[in-house]
């Protein structure tokens, strides 16, 4: 069994997560055809993915998560990421051997090995049956997300966005590089949920968005929750993007959500 990052790592992870704006001050990193980077995330401590997965999304970034090694290689082959962070502790195939399969079906997807274990012998394992980096734990999220972007750079798969990063509607601005909300000019504060919640919003602008689409965006396909989850960090954003203004997210019964200039 793979030793796991005490309740302190965890603890410094999450607050990196909140706080670090990992995303601020660079240029996003998207796919050739301008869709976000896609990245598949295999651990199988649920706490640990979950702090990756909020740090990934955080850049901008498309997650799935998986927590063993047969369900990642079912992922890899729906989710066809562009990157891929691989536990090599798993429960059922180890790393190593869930990297010769996945070379099977993606031969040039990048690879980023975590391991509890930091001997030389373990490194160059890794790296000879195809890795393509390796950081063992415990780790900074800005290490992992620093090398992934280095190999998403390298493969090709990944390009710079555009120079304007602003996402305008109405009097509603997102900055998707410094992280920065503000509406008619005031400064709003989001969590990160909140953040990537209302940039898939505004990507979107006067389109309705169901409920099953906002979770597989915002908390990907396999969140655990129910699909309350949504109406819940709605109406976070409705108190404060539209609390003493007028509205811009509204409700279409049985449809979904759409946000739409004030009128």
């Amino acid at each position: 069994m793979a030793h796991k990052p005490g309740t302190a790592a965890r603890r410094t992870m999450g607050a990196m997560v909140t706080d670090g704006r990992a995303g601020a001050g660079r240029v996003e990193l998207r796919r050739p055809d301008g869709e976000p980077v896609r990245v598949l995330v295999v651990d199988d401590e649920p706490t640990l993915a979950d702090l990756l997965s909020m740090a990934l999304r955080y850049e901008g970034w498309q997650v799935r998560t998986a927590g063993d090694g047969t369900s990642a290689l079912s992922a890899a082959r729906q989710f066809r990421p562009d990157a891929v962070v691989l536990d090599v502790m798993l429960p059922d195939l180890d790393g190593f051997q869930v990297l010769r399969r996945l070379r099977e079906q993606a031969p040039t997807v990048p690879v980023l090995f975590l391991t509890a274990r930091d001997a030389v012998e373990e490194r160059i394992a890794g790296l000879t049956v195809g890795g393509d980096d390796y950081v063992t734990k415990p780790f900074s999220l800005e290490e992992v997300i620093a090398r992934l972007r280095a190999l998403l750079r390298r493969s090709g798969f990944a390009v710079a966005a555009r120079p304007d990063a602003v996402l305008t509607v109405g009097d509603l601005s997102l900055d998707e590089d410094s992280h920065e909300v503000r509406r008619d000019g005031c400064p709003i504060t989001l969590t990160v949920t909140e953040f990537e919640l209302l940039r898939y919003l505004m990507r979107n602008p006067r389109r309705v968005l169901s409920k099953a689409q906002i979770l597989d965006r915002v908390w990907n396909y396999d969140f655990g929750g129910q699909a309350n989850v949504v109406e819940l960090y709605i109406s976070y954003l409705r108190k404060k993007i539209d609390a003493g203004r007028k509205p811009m997210i509204h409700t279409l019964r049985g449809a979904g959500y759409v946000l739409r200039p004030a009128e």
